[in-house]
């Protein structure tokens, strides 16, 4: 009973850390190689890991004659929060390194869970808001553009925690964040400001789009989880489908209700401006981004630089006349190859930098514009392929770049020999996870 007991507490440990990993923004590779590697540190080997959108499922079979142990638990809430994140990865390492035990790690953990944020939810807010300036920089927007778009990320984040709240589902918060952009979009056209319409829509409903969900989808199918690739595309159409119905009602209220003419409204499209407003844009988006899902302060310049640099990249990969895919994907590798090495410096999980680099460059209008299209009886399969292609060339470039960044030791090699790929969380050294077999996919 002591040993059964004793098998729980590490099964439960490693399901929480894995929970909390997967949803904080983790793929789902990283969360079954962690897992396991938790279980290994505490003494139990041959461990069967499963993870799924929804569910973590660990067993153990102490002998052939024994029953499996088996420890299922749910992933019931989703948020990126880059704090959370990091205070697990170093707990992990901890436990892993032997600095602490599984009794201390679970202290640890309860204090994680928890635990508030040092930021106050006002600055959170004011995050998004200068997210949405950076936006409407790298699509070309005029001040009044700029300050719309700032305006419209604070509003649109204070109503979708109002209604995350009340317990609403997602889809509903991002009909009603949609139909606040064009609401927006119509009382600038009512007052008679000299903007575009459909860039006031593009710029505002920026933050709710489902570029980072995309992304991850394709992550997860390049690591060998197709079930979670597919539940991830769902949740990012079903999204998408709720800005969609959104932006269509605000057109609605404002032609039908109001008698404002908008004109021939045509969100999601916009250009890249020059390239110093590219520069300072995507850093800005990138920067914002990663303050408002609570990274580490010590991070912000280098995900700000690095998002910047690797923006100008890609505009200057296009300008020679390959694809938009060709010109994500050069910029990907350089950002997997410089994310590694900047991580380690200011102590935070590669993912943390990884993600926000990459938001500026995010397919979410290019869905948004597919399913819109699609929608009106339109062809919308040519934006739907853009998009795949782009987030395809930022997935597997960004594995590309930490395949060339990671240290070729001999330790090293063995370790990747036994992965799924280039961690992005999770323990890095190999004589934490020593002879383990490769991850089960779902």
């Amino acid at each position: 009973m002591a040993d059964t007991t004793d098998t729980y507490k590490t099964l439960d440990l490693a399901l929480r850390i894995g929970e909390m990993l997967l949803s904080s923004g983790a793929g789902a590779a990283d969360v079954n190689a962690t897992m396991w590697s938790v279980a290994h540190a505490c003494g139990i080997r041959n461990v069967e890991v499963d993870v799924t959108f929804t569910n973590l499922t660990m067993s153990f079979q102490p002998g052939p004659d024994e029953p499996a142990l088996v420890q299922v638990r749910h992933v019931r809430h989703r948020d990126i929060d880059y704090e959370d994140l990091t205070m697990v990865d170093h707990l992990v390492r901890d436990l892993i390194n032997g600095e602490v035990d599984r009794d201390e790690a679970r202290s640890r953990l309860a204090q994680v869970v928890s635990s508030g944020h040092r930021l106050p939810r006002w600055a959170v807010t004011a995050g998004y808001g200068v997210m949405g300036a950076g936006v409407a920089m790298l699509l070309g927007g005029t001040p009044i553009v700029i300050a719309i778009a700032t305006l419209a990320a604070c509003g649109i984040d204070l109503l979708i925690r109002l209604m995350a709240r009340r317990r609403l589902p997602v889809f509903y918060q991002q009909v009603a964040g949609g139909l606040l952009a064009t609401l927006l979009a119509v009382g600038t056209a009512a007052v008679g400001l000299d903007v575009d319409p459909s860039l006031v829509v593009t710029t505002s409903i920026v933050m709710l789009l489902a570029g980072i969900g995309f992304m991850g989808a394709i992550q997860d199918a390049l690591t060998g989880f197709p079930l979670t690739a597919g539940a991830r595309i769902l949740e990012a159409i079903l999204s998408t489908a709720g800005i969609i119905a959104g932006v269509s009602l605000g057109l609605t209220v404002g032609r039908n209700m109001l008698g404002v003419n908008l004109g021939r409204l045509d969100p999601g499209v916009g250009t890249l401006t020059e390239a110093t407003m590219v520069t300072v844009g995507a850093a800005i988006c990138a920067g914002a981004f990663a303050f408002s899902s609570y990274a580490p302060l010590r991070s912000l310049l280098p995900i700000a630089v690095i998002a910047g640099f690797s923006s100008l990249v890609f505009g200057l990969v296009e300008e020679r006349g390959f694809s938009e895919a060709w010109a994500a994907a050069a910029a990907s590798i350089l950002i997997g190859v410089v994310a590694y090495s900047v991580a380690g410096r200011v102590r935070v999980p590669p993912l943390v930098v990884v993600v926000p680099a990459i938001v500026p460059m995010l397919p979410g209008l290019s869905i948004y514009r597919g399913l819109s299209l699609l929608a009106d009886g339109g062809n919308g399969i040519l934006s739907l392929m853009s998009a795949a292609g782009i987030a395809i060339a930022l997935a597997s470039g960004v594995f590309l770049g930490e395949y060339v960044a990671q240290p070729l030791r001999r330790e090293a090699r063995r370790l990747e020999q036994r992965l799924a790929g280039p961690r992005l969380v999770g323990p890095l050294r190999a004589r934490a996870v020593s002879k383990r077999r490769r991850p089960t996919a779902d």
